[in-house]
This record gives C-alpha cells, sequence and structure tokens, in this order.
C-alpha cells in the first residue's frame, strides 16, 4: 500500500468535521527504523567522542590551536563543573586525624582547586592547592551533625554562595504560573524534580500544586537555566501564614548549603512581600532534621483557629511551624553572624590582658576513672591570673553552703560527704542492681558502640573517694543523669533495665533535694 493522506468530509444537522487518515507501507515502516537505528548509532558515537574529548580536557595536556565548536563546549562544560565544586567539603587523613576542608574556588590558568582547612584548634588553614588531575580529597557528600558543623568552615561556604550571587552563577527567584513562556519552563523543570526527589508522591498531585494559580514557587537557579532545588508553598494572608507544600534540592547543592539559604530567601520574601508571620508544613519523618534546622519546632505558636481547616495534615506527617522574626534579615543572617563574631573578637582582644601571649602549657595526666594523675592547684596554671582569674571563681557552683565564706577546703568537704551519704541510699535501693558495675559488653552486644560515654557507680564512688574530680556537685549530678540516660538509650522501654533506670532516678531526685536542705545548701 501506498503512503498517501485522505481527508473525508461529513455534514450532519449542520456540524461539519474532516476525519483525516493517514496510510504508511510496510516498506516505509522498515525505512524509518533504520533511520532510528542510524541515528542512535551516530549519537552513541558522538558521546563516546565525548568523554575522549572530555579526558583531554581535565588531563590539561592537550594544546591545540583551533579547537572545533563540540570542543569548545566540552571545555566549556569541564569549567563549569570545576566551578560548581566551589563550597563543597572535602576531608582527607592527617596523622591518622580526619581534617575537614572547604573547596573556595578554582583557579583556571594552573587547573588547579584551592581548598581551605580547619584543624582541631579550629583555625583556618589556607595552604592547599590540589592540581586537578591529581585525586583530590574526598567529597563529603552527607550533612555533618551540628555539633560536628567546622565552625569556620560554615561561615566560609556562606561566603563562597554570597560570591557565587554576586556573579550570577547562583540565583534565587520567585515564580508562579503567570503564563510567561520561561516560567513555565522553570516551573516544569521544578516539577520534574519534586517528582524524582518524592518518588512517594503522586505525580498528577505534584503538577496540581506546582501550576496551581494559588501556589508561587521559590527556585534555586544555576547559570540562569538550571533548576537545582525549589520550594512550592500557598500563602494564605488573611490567616497570616504560608503553608510550603514541596520543598526539595539537589544532593550537591544541599551539601553547599544552599538549602538553608533557599529556606532563608522564603522566609524573607514572606515576611517583606506576602506579610505573614508564619511558615506552616507538614513534614514527612525523613526531612523533620532539615526543618528543625531551619527553625521549625514541632509546638505550633500561631492560633490554631487561623490554620485549622486551612491544611490537609497527611498520615504520617508531623505538622511543623515557624514564627518569622520582625527584624531579623533572615538574607542576610551569614553575613550578620560573621560580622558579629569579628565585632566580640576584636571586645575580647580589647579586654584581654596578655594579648598575644602564649603561656606553656601544663602536664595533665588522666589515671583510673578520670581522676588525674598528679594534682594541679587551679592557681598554678600559667597564665590563669594574668586573665583575670581571682580565687573566689574556683569550682563556681549554684550550689552554696550556709558557711559559703569559710574556706575552700571545708565546702569541698561539706560536698564529698554530701556525695558520700547519697551514694549510700543509692547502694542500698533494690533496683541499683544493673548499675553497680561496667556494663559487659558479652551480656550487652554493640553497647560501647552505642554509647560514647559509659558511666555506672562504681566510676562514681571511685571519683568521689579520690576528693580531686567532683569539685561540685553540678560535675556529680551530671554524671549520675549520664547513667539513667545512657540506660534508657541502649535499652527497650518495655526491658527490666529500662524501668530500673527509671525508678532509681526518680527515687535519686527525692533525696537530692531533700539533702540539700538537710545539709543546709541553697540553690541560686
Amino acid at each position: 500500500m501506498n503512503a498517501g493522506v485522505g481527508e473525508t468530509k461529513k455534514q450532519k444537522k449542520g456540524m461539519r468535521f474532516t476525519i483525516t487518515l493517514l496510510f504508511i507501507s510496510t516498506s516505509d515502516l522498515r525505512k524509518g527504523r533504520r533511520r532510528r537505528r542510524g541515528r542512535r548509532k551516530g549519537r552513541q558515537k558522538a558521546s563516546n567522542r565525548t568523554r575522549s574529548i572530555y579526558s583531554c580536557v581535565v588531563c590539561s595536556s592537550a594544546h591545540e590551536s583551533s579547537p572545533s565548536p563540540d570542543e569548545v563546549s566540552i571545555e566549556e562544560k569541564v569549567k563549569r563543573e570545576n566551578e560548581d565544586m566551589a563550597g563543597r567539603y572535602v576531608f582527607k587523613m592527617f596523622c591518622g586525624e580526619r581534617i575537614i576542608g572547604l573547596v573556595t574556588g578554582y583557579d583556571k590558568e594552573t587547573s588547579k582547586f584551592k581548598i581551605v582547612y580547619e584543624d582541631c584548634n579550629n583555625d583556618l588553614i589556607d595552604k592547599e592547592i590540589l592540581l586537578r588531575t591529581l585525586a583530590p580529597p574526598t567529597l563529603v557528600d552527607w550533612m555533618f551533625d551540628s555539633h560536628r558543623m567546622p565552625r569556620l568552615l560554615c561561615i566560609l561556604q556562606q561566603k563562597v554562595l554570597d560570591d557565587e550571587e554576586q556573579e550570577g552563577r547562583l540565583g534565587f527567584v520567585f515564580i508562579e504560573n503567570d503564563g510567561v513562556d520561561e516560567h513555565m519552563i522553570w516551573l516544569i523543570e521544578l516539577k520534574n524534580l519534586f517528582s524524582r526527589h518524592l518518588p512517594h508522591v503522586p505525580k498528577e498531585y505534584i503538577v496540581r500544586r506546582v501550576l496551581d494559580l494559588n501556589h508561587k514557587s521559590v527556585m534555586v537557579i544555576r547559570r540562569n537555566q538550571d533548576v537545582v532545588g525549589g520550594i512550592t508553598y500557598r500563602p494564605f494572608l488573611s490567616q497570616g501564614f504560608v503553608e510550603i507544600a514541596f520543598c526539595a534540592v539537589m544532593a550537591n547543592e544541599l551539601i553547599k548549603g544552599c538549602g538553608t539559604r533557599l529556606m532563608n530567601h522564603l522566609k524573607q520574601h514572606a515576611r517583606d512581600m506576602e506579610g505573614v508571620t508564619h511558615l506552616l508544613t507538614c513534614a514527612d519523618s525523613n526531612v523533620v532534621d532539615y526543618f528543625l534546622k531551619q527553625g521549625f519546632t514541632k509546638e505550633i505558636t500561631l492560633e490554631k483557629d487561623r490554620w485549622q481547616g486551612y491544611i490537609k495534615v497527611c498520615d504520617g506527617g508531623i505538622l511543623m511551624g515557624c514564627e518569622l522574626h520582625p527584624k531579623l534579615p533572615y538574607s542576610y543572617t551569614t553575613t550578620m553572624t560573621s560580622h558579629q563574631r569579628q565585632e566580640i573578637i576584636e571586645r575580647i582582644r580589647e579586654a584581654s590582658n596578655s594579648e598575644n601571649v602564649v603561656y606553656p602549657g601544663i602536664d595533665f595526666q588522666k589515671g583510673e576513672a578520670g581522676i588525674p594523675s598528679c594534682p594541679i592547684k587551679v592557681e598554678d596554671i600559667p597564665g590563669l591570673k594574668e586573665a583575670g582569674w581571682t580565687p573566689d571563681q574556683y569550682g563556681h557552683s549554684r550550689f552554696k553552703t550556709e558557711n559559703d565564706s569559710a574556706d575552700t577546703a571545708s565546702n569541698q568537704e561539706s560536698i564529698t560527704a554530701f556525695m558520700h551519704s547519697l551514694l549510700k541510699q543509692i547502694y542500698d535501693h533494690p533496683d541499683a542492681w544493673p548499675f553497680k558495675e561496667p556494663v559487659d559488653s558479652d551480656n550487652a552486644p554493640g553497647y560501647y558502640d552505642v554509647i560514647k560515654d559509659p558511666m555506672d557507680l562504681k566510676m562514681v564512688t571511685t571519683r568521689v573517694e579520690s576528693e580531686q574530680y567532683y569539685i561540685t556537685l553540678e560535675m556529680f549530678l551530671a554524671d549520675m543523669k549520664r547513667m539513667f540516660a545512657n540506660a534508657c538509650t541502649y535499652n527497650m522501654h518495655h526491658t527490666v533495665y529500662y524501668k530500673c533506670a527509671n525508678r532509681l532516678e526518680s527515687f535519686f531526685s527525692g533525696i537530692f533535694q531533700s539533702g540539700l536542705q538537710d545539709n543546709k545548701f541553697q540553690q541560686n
């Protein structure tokens, strides 16, 4: 059958329509398949050629006088990839210790990355320059815990993002479904990003929310063309809050701090442009930690009658909210904190009596149970008196005896006697048996992998009897609380160890408070 197009016109009750029929021969179908196979092979060859050119450009060993258009495009691609490395965390092993570093830039002339490391003393070391062709330090592709975050590198990382924004390589734009072609393209890319990162959410639901006229979006744009992250939200202006529907950022941008900066831009815009005071969202359990770091809490401070009925809490979701401060510059929080930190350092230097003076260290060796092998008097620490220390600051505690004006030795004897009496009552309690000796790892598999700071009554007793470790009641109280907390962390709530810990902790709290009154301790 020959290929052809036929048209049939039909008239029925004043209605006219056209039916178009397309006829394609079998031979033409075979020709089409051959053409498609040829195109696939051509693309495959081009891809192989691209990979080989990319290798040459990375090694920077081939210097051609007249590069072809394809080679220029590949060079541009490599250049962009190298520039995008700025702001990424890396680490390397040095003397058995892992040191965290930050890529601050890429030198195009020398084809080298510039990396700044933060040492164990929280000082920046700006001396590491690595060749692009050599194996770089290992990239960090996970978020740090808040207590392990490299503080100075975090500030430096935000400065790198500031520079990218000023140079136009990174942008944050607010877009809604207004029919503008460029905006619609970005909305579709954002929809695709949400679909990839939120596979459990139906795609139809994502499309309806992203393209809904009542919803708006803020996006992270790379080089004014690539959408690498975004938040879709709906403002309820009459109720004074914004509901966050979706939030997703690509992993390589999230590790560089774009997630925090994206949320800060939304906070600034929602407060200044939308005029709202709260952000609310129904967070999945996997992203609760992210929202907690952004200042969200599970306790909603907004009046319930203002948001109830407007937000649908999904099954398994956790309702979280964030109250916006009326004066805080969210878009410039990192710059502001950096300036405040510098100002505090300058004030400390002005008030310091021993600026730029380095005193010799002390030989401090710990013995059993962390007790000092050789006691050192506080007043003998070099440089302490010069820094303004006075003897009345020794062992500062909120628990004071009535004869607080007496010498330090008598006060220490009172504290030690009080701790001895508490321990005797604890030992006699029927629920104290799990805590009298250190935990045996054979009976509790993996205990010391979970509990990093173990504590037991035997260690506490050793420290009390030394009369050198607990110089304040707070130190003794902290060790006892740690012992109970360790038991509750490792054991399930239905186990006998968990129940013993709770009962013994309640008993200890009672005798501690009553002991303070009997021994005439005053709590400030």
